[in-house]
């Protein structure tokens, strides 16, 4: 059989129950890798390995907040014993709180940062220290946003997080190359998910002010997310990649319409 391009490797994926992380992961394993699924939803998780796994594809789940040092320091550990190495870390764990600025809860506010910058800094450190050990190199990936880059309504505290995450990216080559580990961002925009498509008109407003004409699905995202976990972007480092059908570069409000 051809090797895939995942083959021998072994990735953590937070806040993969479903949506953009569940696609990343279920491409993961298709493409040989070995997956452990992380999120703070047991049932999810569950209901991820499953189906993965009858798609053929090797991984395990494991429940928790990805927020929390003693989740990422299990998830590490869990990787490493049951497959033996690891080589992939995605922090794609992330949580939005809609809210207005002057009356923002602080209870809010530490909750996003605490998810959306710790839970990516900490799985990037404790990754990090991992691979640097293994001495064979790997990849690390935040999950960014455009509101990291275009103000959104009611999106401040969220949108800071994802501004910081691709600084964190940029900062950690200074950390990182010398270890072969490259470290990017991707910055997703309006996506087709379980969560968005509970809004029935949230794919004919984006599809509206998308210059191509829709919003992305989880499959674009996560075709992204892997060419820069792969052996073919080894060289690209410090990056933050929109996928967004060109949204960023005109801006239009979805409040607006």
């Amino acid at each position: 059989m051809p090797l895939k391009i995942f083959d021998q490797q072994v990735a953590i994926v937070t806040g993969a129950g479903q949506g953009i992380g569940f696609e990343i992961c279920r491409q993961l394993a298709t493409q040989g890798a070995s997956v452990l699924i992380n999120d703070f939803d047991e049932a999810l998780v569950e209901k991820a390995v499953t189906q993965i796994r009858e798609e053929n594809g090797n991984c395990i789940g494991l429940a928790g907040d990805a927020a929390k040092i003693e989740i990422i320091d299990k998830m590490i550990e869990t990787a490493v014993r049951k497959f033996g190495k690891l080589d992939i870390a995605i922090a794609n764990a992330g949580i939005t709180l809609f809210g207005d600025f002057f009356d923002y809860p602080p209870e809010s506010f530490y909750r996003v940062m605490e998810v959306n910058m710790g839970g990516s800094f900490f799985l990037a450190q404790k990754s990090a220290l991992q691979i640097k050990k293994q001495g064979t190199g790997g990849s690390i990936l935040f999950t960014s946003s455009v509101t990291g880059h275009q103000a959104h309504k009611n999106l401040a505290a969220y949108g800071m997080t994802k501004a910081a995450v691709e600084m964190l990216a940029k900062n950690l080559v200074i950390e990182l190359s010398d270890y072969k580990i490259n470290v990017n961002a991707i910055a997703p925009g309006a996506t087709l998910t379980e969560r968005t498509m509970d809004d029935p008109e949230y794919q004919k407003t984006w599809s509206e002010i998308t210059p191509m004409g829709r919003p992305a699905t989880v499959t674009d995202i996560a075709n992204a997310a892997l060419f820069l976990v792969s052996p073919g972007a080894r060289q690209i480092t410090g990056q933050s990649l929109i996928i967004d059908g060109g949204w960023t570069s005109i801006s239009p409000s979805p409040y607006d319409r």
